[in-house]
């Protein structure tokens, strides 16, 4: 069965569908010897030979789907230029094998602990990550001083955060601390900005403090510990893409 040639390279955790399409144009993938520059190209990975930079790319076939509950100081990314730990590491390190390379499905950034999801699957990545499919992500913040509900309601009708207004959210108080100076609030939102609660909070004058993500869509990671990681069924992930 034929299919396109960046979605093959992404079904098979080498890249995301937009990285495989910028390896095409830049000549970096061959077709049973063929270097391909066409964006359209469909392959049949039964039979053809997809080579990606000078290496076969295998066709492992099934797709797999893990939750991970990241720890903080761990960096979402596959390699890190400045050898700091990365989520991978966190898989490599388990007792657990994984027999599929995987990819992390958006981002947290290393002082955010909490839900991050990883794939070998293009489309499952591309739909959780595009604001256009509205996957929730609900996030447990610790901000300095005591927030207000005038601050509660612009969190929720959407505030600047440097050229770009934030949608709707749902915001929450859990709990406000006068004498450790502290509020905890719930933000769920679907969108994916850079660090787009933490500057959510800053547009309001708030500092954050601790910011953990509790759950992507109703997947929560309050079961598991941080550092560790479960597959997802298949029941979980069609859930979550609301099928």
């Amino acid at each position: 069965m034929e299919e396109r040639l960046q979605k093959f390279l992404a079904n098979q955790g080498i890249c995301s569908r937009r990285k495989a399409e910028e390896a095409i144009l830049a000549g970096k993938i061959k077709v049973n010897g063929v270097t391909m520059l066409q964006l359209g190209t469909k392959i049949n990975p039964e039979k053809d030979k997809i080579e990606y930079e000078g290496q076969v790319v295998e066709n492992k076939g099934k797709h797999v789907y893990i939750l991970l509950n990241k720890p903080i100081g761990y960096v979402t990314t596959m390699h890190d230029q400045f050898s700091r730990p990365t989520v991978m590491d966190l898989l490599k390190e388990s007792k657990k094998k994984i027999e599929f390379k995987v990819l992390p499905v958006g981002r947290l950034d290393m002082y955010t602990s909490g839900a991050l999801l990883l794939s070998n699957d293009g489309d499952f990545i591309y739909q959780i990550t595009h604001p256009k499919h509205e996957i929730d992500k609900t996030y447990q913040v610790t901000v300095k001083g005591k927030i207000t509900k005038e601050e509660v309601e612009k969190l929720k009708t959407g505030v600047d955060i440097g050229e770009y207004v934030t949608k709707e959210a749902a915001v929450k108080i859990l709990k406000i601390d006068l004498e450790k100076d502290i509020s905890r609030i719930e933000i769920k939102i679907h969108e994916g900005k850079n660090r787009q609660v933490r500057r959510m909070c800053e547009a309001i004058g708030k500092k954050v403090l601790a910011l953990h993500r509790s759950s992507i869509g109703n997947l929560t990671v309050k079961d598991l510990k941080l550092g560790d990681w479960r597959y997802l069924s298949k029941e979980e992930v069609n859930s979550i893409l609301k099928k």
